[in-house]
């Protein structure tokens, strides 16, 4: 298997609350990059925005948009990530979804959810990690403010050799996102891609974007333009995360524990 993975990070807008409007812009977004990449990364809620009417726009993973994705993955002989508000009898979730080109559809239930933005009152929380082996590369998935708890990031045994992390993260705490992202780097060894929106939503919350790419070292492998709908496209090595694994092994060093 390759150790190269080409990946698009895919920095846009999102029209509020409008799931068929973002459906057609994401299509036409992955038709350019058919052929370009491996993975396509969409933000958070790659259909509403960080909506809280989960009850009238959640979906099940039969409707319309598990159903696009999949024809997409297909159709474009790429991976997709992201997340979506899913519905599964009476309990909602801001649901992340890797879904490779066979047609498989894996998903991750963001287990932090947004006290200040009264997530919790319309969404239930996770509780289960995601990893899929996709093209020889171990993938985690999370989602938006998962990033702040390093323990639920933390990198057991090499577990991931990269972390996708979505977002729908403001301007006023874009210090803070650029800097946890670099630091799940540096302290898991492994990539970390953050991919987060632009523009402004219905609730005036304007968002800068910094989608990026970080190396295991910590170092800014690319990144987009602030306030741009952009894609980013960027080459990963997986022989580098390994060679430096075993060049310096922090890994072994680190303490055990249990979540309960």
């Amino acid at each position: 298997m390759d150790d190269l993975l080409r990946v698009a990070l895919v920095q846009t807008d999102i029209v509020w609350e409008d799931k068929s409007r973002n459906r057609e812009r994401c299509a036409q977004v992955l038709e350019r990059l058919s052929g370009r990449c491996d993975l396509a990364v969409l933000p958070e809620m790659f259909t509403t925005g960080f909506s809280m009417r989960a009850e009238e726009l959640s979906e099940p993973v039969s409707g319309p948009t598990v159903e696009a994705l999949v024809v997409w993955a297909r159709q474009y002989r790429m991976a997709l990530a992201g997340s979506f508000m899913a519905r599964e009898g009476e309990r909602c979730y801001n649901r992340g979804f890797i879904v490779t080109p066979d047609g498989e559809a894996h998903y991750y239930d963001k287990r932090h959810l947004f006290r200040m933005g009264e997530e919790g009152r319309h969404f239930t929380a996770g509780n289960r990690h995601l990893v899929v082996n996709y093209r020889g590369w171990n993938i985690a998935l999370q989602v938006c403010y998962d990033l702040r708890f390093p323990v639920w990031c933390r990198n057991v045994n090499n577990e991931y050799d990269l972390l996708l992390v979505v977002a729908n993260w403001p301007q006023s705490r874009g210090y803070a996102w650029r800097s946890l992202l670099i630091a799940r780097a540096i302290e898991n060894a492994a990539y970390v891609c953050g991919v987060n929106r632009t523009g402004k939503d219905s609730t005036s919350m304007v968002y800068r974007g910094d989608t990026m790419a970080v190396g295991v070292k910590g170092e800014i492998l690319a990144e987009a333009e602030p306030f741009t709908e952009q894609v980013v496209e960027v080459e990963l090595d997986l022989s580098k995360v390994r060679r430096f694994r075993e060049k310096f092994p922090v890994w072994k060093d680190a303490d055990n524990f249990s979540l309960e």
